[in-house]
């Protein structure tokens, strides 16, 4: 007969397992806060068939604006289904010309597959090694979390792809709006980016930032 004491992490493996599959889903109440962990969960006896179903991706989103592109996503806050998940997704639309300028998602990995026309991508690692392909309808190219990438139309006409993540809320930061889309002064990022300041005051005033 076995020795109890062994037995012991399967049987708390079985105990956590039952206890994780007793609450099957989170639906966000998003008439609550927002914490680290995401929503609080909306009543079960409140939650429809309608929560687990997004329809936004039915319209193209409007690139008429500085890039070109639009990005339509389906995180916790506009698709509460996933809250608790650890899952969501988006769609990316962009125009001829269109970019997805170099960002970061510090909460989550990126999974792409190009649906519609020809997608230039890729990533930077922290060995500042570039991984760049261009991509096809039906292709598919993974972002490892938290790594600088990007996104430009690689053909004369709109591209789309859907985008999904390993998170719920995988966060944004872009890294042209972090530089020149603020009031960080000039002076900092001059020193900071190597940059000229009149260079830098030009692209403050294309993105709305402040000297």
């Amino acid at each position: 007969m076995a020795n109890p004491i062994f037995l012991l992490p399967l049987i708390t493996l079985l105990i956590s397992t039952s206890n994780a599959a007793v609450q099957d889903f989170c639906v966000a109440d998003l008439t609550g806060p927002q914490g680290p962990a995401g929503y609080n969960c909306k009543s079960p006896s409140n939650v429809t068939a309608n929560d687990f179903v997004f329809t936004g991706f039915r319209m193209s989103g409007n690139t008429t604006n500085i890039i070109n592109a639009a990005v339509s996503p389906a995180f916790d806050a506009q698709f509460p289904a996933v809250n608790g998940l650890g899952v969501s997704i988006a769609r990316l639309d962009l125009a001829p010309a269109g970019v997805i300028p170099m960002h970061t998602h510090p909460g989550g990995s990126e999974i792409l597959i190009v649906v519609q026309g020809t997608i230039v991508t890729g990533f930077i690692s922290n060995a500042n090694k570039v991984f760049v392909k261009k991509l096809v309808k039906g292709d598919v190219m993974v972002f490892p979390q938290g790594l600088l990438h990007f996104q430009i139309n690689g053909g004369g006409r709109k591209a789309v792809a859907i985008v999904s993540f390993s998170s719920q809320n995988p966060g944004l930061q872009i890294l042209d709006f972090a530089l020149f889309a603020n009031d960080l002064a000039t002076e900092l990022v001059a020193k900071t980016t190597f940059l000229d300041p009149a260079l830098i005051k030009k692209l403050k005033g294309v993105l709305g930032g402040t000297d």
